[in-house]
């Protein structure tokens, strides 16, 4: 038995990959279950596209922030505790969202719904690599990130069909809930996966040390950046898709959110397919073919919008980039994670707070492009293809796909 979770019995595992799948999908709730209401935002507030979307900057801000203190306090206090504290937090800042009187102390309140929704995946991806190693744990952190991945483009859909039922302020009482209802299975379910002889085990015992370990690794450097490129391109897409199908397609929040369903299951299929190809070729070579897809469709929803092709030009490229991003999301946890077993908190810390701090300042790029004229299917895929480029460039250059050794049993 070379990892302890080698001995923990099927059924076990499945309640694991339930309930932690369901704390990786609170950030990605929190941050893109309110998308569609962008627009009843803009009225409400009377304001600008440019300044809604820095309520969601602001949250991915807060996102990222908070896993980079909550990543190293669990491999120094373990992972409970962390994960409950941060996880009431967050309950807190959405009922104040709930009731924010004006757009500042919601985006305030944004920016602590970030940090309380942070502890759930980074604790996650720890656990899982406190229990499994090696191949089971390509299998076991692909299940995590189809939930990563699905969880952005489904929470707009989600949130679409709670705006038919209830103003915007109620999808953050839904998000209370949600995070009420984590704390609470937390509390009672998630077992504490690093004890304290581990954590005197570290190697490291400052946090100034654990990440100086990480960040020394030239190939964590390199899927850090290709992570950070590939959420950025997907979330310039998340943060732009609300104005560009709805004021320029003329869809309604429901047609909306059907558009994100379908892309949803792009992000299925990469993500499934990937875990499998991952375990037989290695991540470094599904990476080659996912980022050099991502330029492409990226690049083609540029062309054909220029070409005036109109909705198809936009939406058909569109689902081959996401569909690459489903491929690109576990790679990257396994590359880095598999390395760092012991500095699984700090290296997720650092996996999502990149992820999520660089796509909050990119991700407002397209509208800032677009100015008065209004997001463009041009605009928003400019960002995307621009982020692709960067994600090649890191892999050939920083990870060098030659260098990677094979994965452990």
């Amino acid at each position: 038995m070379l990892h302890p979770g080698d001995a923990i019995p099927t059924a076990r595992r499945v309640v694991y990959i339930i309930l932690l799948g369901a704390l990786t999908a609170l950030g990605p709730f929190t941050i893109d279950l309110y998308l569609p209401a962008f627009p009843a935002l803009e009225a409400d507030f009377q304001t600008s596209a440019a300044a809604i979307q820095l309520t969601l900057t602001g949250t991915m801000v807060g996102f990222a922030l908070g896993q980079l203190v909550v990543g190293p306090l669990s491999d120094k206090l373990g992972r409970r505790v962390p994960l409950l504290c941060v996880t009431a937090l967050h309950v807190l800042a959405s009922t104040a969202a709930a009731i924010a009187p004006t757009l500042e102390l919601l985006s305030a309140a944004r920016v602590f719904m970030g940090i309380g929704a942070a502890a759930g995946g980074v604790v996650a991806m720890a656990i899982v690599r406190d229990l499994f190693g090696g191949r089971r744990l390509v299998v076991m952190l692909s299940r995590l990130a189809l939930v990563s991945g699905v969880a952005p483009v489904a929470a707009p859909l989600v949130g679409s069909g709670l705006l038919t039922v209830m103003p915007w302020r109620g999808i953050f009482v839904v998000l209370a809930a949600y995070g009420a209802v984590m704390l609470i299975a937390s509390l009672f379910l998630v077992p504490e996966t690093l004890p304290k002889a581990r954590r005197r085990d570290n190697g490291s015992a400052t946090v100034w040390q654990r990440y100086r370990s990480v960040l020394s690794d030239r190939i964590f450097i390199g899927v850090l950046i290709i992570g950070g490129m590939t959420f950025s391109g997907l979330f310039s897409y998340l943060s732009s898709s609300s104005f560009l199908f709805q004021q320029t397609y003329g869809f309604d929040p429901q047609q909306y959110g059907v558009l994100f369903a379908i892309n949803s299951l792009g992000v299925v299929l990469g993500v499934q397919t990937a875990s499998r190809l991952a375990a037989r070729f290695g991540p470094q070579w599904v990476m080659a073919v996912s980022t050099a897809v991502l330029v492409i469709a990226g690049a083609s929803i540029i062309v054909t919008d220029q070409l005036g092709l109109g909705l198809w030009g936009t939406v058909v490229p569109l689902f081959f980039f996401i569909t690459a991003c489903g491929f690109t999301f576990p790679c990257v946890q396994v590359l880095a994670l598999d390395r760092h077993g012991r500095a699984a908190g700090t290296a997720a810390s650092l996996i999502g707070a990149v992820n999520f701090g660089v796509a909050g300042f990119i991700s407002p790029l397209a509208a800032w492009i677009s100015g008065d004229a209004g997001i463009t299917a041009t605009s928003m895929a400019s960002v995307m293809a621009a982020c692709a480029v960067v994600a090649v460039l890191s892999l050939w250059l920083v990870v060098r796909p030659r260098t990677v050794p094979q994965l452990s049993p």
